[in-house]
């Protein structure tokens, strides 16, 4: 096997890691919320309802951004359902995923949720601009932020809760390009009602950050031209603009699996070319930033099946996805994608938190365990935050039918503030290891302080509810850092963190 390469150095930079990177998503699908965070008589239940093991396996998870309450969700979501006491909210059809919503954990109670995840935990809210539009999202806006004094704010304190909520990062509906969606709008269409929602959100608070709704995919036939009328009615209005991505192994064509951020990171430059594209054209100094607000392995295919079948129960058991040792790796390299280009993805939302597509897995009344894609994210958010250092990768590749010729090698480097720099690679050879080597010129390391890997003899291998320890990383071996060079062997079909001091 030929050896991939790649050099760091200090004076070649992609950007700051923004601590939003590594959010998350919490929407009324499953039972991501109900058996999910909120279990009331669990065990481990606090005096909220909230379930304690969950929420120390989010705060180990590293979550920061935790988006809601949807999703499709949102577009069929009344926000005055879910405040109040919760004895007297209104039990809804929710056409998104033909279940029904009892509304007894609603918008306090997923603020209680993130103060008790940490500070680190910011809101990010979406607003219904499907069967709504501007007054209901200005209403929300003043019930969560205005201090006191008007008659929402004024609600919202008469239902305990004094403090506002202060969200700053706001979502300008969902996937409103998806005819899928409750209230499916043209670019046109959309681009208005994003405007104008925009100008009255700033005429409340000119400091709220907005994110406009980009295509759902970049196989959308709509794709791009949708992004550039949007922006073309939005530019001056927004901060962000949205960008959703799911991959899954398709006919057993694992090669073409494991390049998925092949397609994630052409998504990403397209969109980004886009945008510039508009701020040309508009003679604008201004960035778009990009918030890539759904990510994540889903086994998209068997959900249509899924969801016709039900008859509006309450929260059932859908999009359980129990993922395998080659779905983290993918899962990992998604991350990667993400992290090399930090410059301008400021925001990234992993869908979903608990059980639905999920890092985090519970049983009602039950236990809470770690599925596989748990480690890479955990690993991700705890040692890439700093500055992304520029890496290209020089080595073996390989061919596949859905992303043509990829490196076998995908890789990223952060440097922390304290000088230490971690590596995230991963293999994507299935049967070969994979010798690496990296110069590290001008940075002053010496000493390799960890090496860790997660793969696995049987790439299939999961954690499940019978066996939720089943695969975990280990050590790696043979990794040194002499003269100025790391060397190390990937294993096949890895994901690998090297820390180096």
């Amino acid at each position: 096997m030929r050896t991939a390469r790649f050099t760091l150095d200090p004076a070649f930079t992609v950007g700051q890691v923004n601590p939003r990177l590594f959010g998350s998503f919490v929407e009324h699908l499953g039972r991501c919320v109900y058996t999910g965070i909120h279990e009331p008589g669990h065990p481990t239940a606090d005096e909220s309802g909230l379930r304690t093991d969950v929420l120390d396996l989010v705060r180990e998870l590293g979550v920061t951004a935790i988006r809601y309450p949807g999703g499709n969700f949102v577009s069929g979501y009344k926000w005055e359902d879910s405040v109040g006491p919760v004895e007297d909210r209104p039990r809804r059809l929710d056409l998104a995923w033909r279940t029904t919503e009892p509304n007894r954990f609603g918008l306090s109670e997923y603020i209680a949720f993130l103060k008790k995840v940490g500070p680190q935990a910011e809101p990010m809210m979406a607003v219904n601009l499907g069967t709504r539009g501007v007054a209901e999202a200005i209403e929300l806006q003043e019930y969560a932020n205005h201090p006191s004094g008007t008659a929402l704010s004024d609600l919202r304190v008469e239902h305990g809760d004094k403090d506002p909520f202060g969200i700053r990062l706001w979502c300008l509906g969902n996937e409103m390009d998806g005819p899928w969606q409750t209230g499916h709008k043209t670019a046109e269409e959309y681009g208005r009602i994003a405007a104008e929602t925009a100008r009255a959100m700033r005429q409340i608070d000119k400091d709220v950050e907005l994110v406009a709704c980009g295509s759902s995919g970049q196989s959308m036939e709509t794709f791009a031209e949708w992004e550039a009328k949007v922006l073309a009615e939005t530019y001056d209005l927004v901060d962000h603009i949205s960008l959703h991505a799911y991959y899954e192994e398709h006919d057993g064509d694992r090669d073409s699996f494991l390049a998925s951020a092949v397609d994630m990171e052409s998504f990403i430059e397209n969109v980004v070319a886009t945008c510039d594209h508009v701020g040309a054209r508009l003679k604008s100094k201004k960035k778009i930033n990009l918030s890539f607000d759904e990510w994540n392995v889903w086994y998209m295919s068997r959900t249509d099946a899924e969801v016709s079948a039900l008859d509006w129960p309450e929260a059932p058991r859908l999009l359980e996805d129990v993922y395998s040792v080659t779905d983290a790796v993918v899962f990992g390299s998604l991350l990667i994608a993400l992290l090399r280009h930090a410059d301008r993805v400021t925001v990234a939302c992993l869908a979903q938190l608990v059980n639905v597509i999920a890092p985090i897995m519970t049983e009602p009344g039950g236990p809470a365990w770690r599925q596989t894609t748990f480690f890479p994210f955990a690993q991700a958010s705890k040692y890439g935050r700093g500055e992304v250092l520029d890496v290209r990768v020089s080595g073996p590749t390989y061919d596949t039918k859905r992303h043509g010729t990829a490196d076998l090698l995908h890789a990223t480097a952060v440097r922390a503030d304290d000088g230490t720099v971690t590596v995230f690679a991963v293999n994507r050879s299935q049967t070969e290891p994979l010798p690496l080597e990296v110069p590290l010129q001008a940075l002053e390391l010496t000493s390799v302080i960890e090496h860790s890997v997660l793969s696995d003899a049987d790439p299939d291998a999961r954690n499940t509810l019978a066996d939720p320890e089943r695969v975990a990383p280990h050590a790696g071996s043979g990794t040194t850092l002499a003269d100025g060079t790391l060397k190390a062997t990937l294993e096949p079909l890895s994901w690998n963190v090297i820390r180096l001091g």
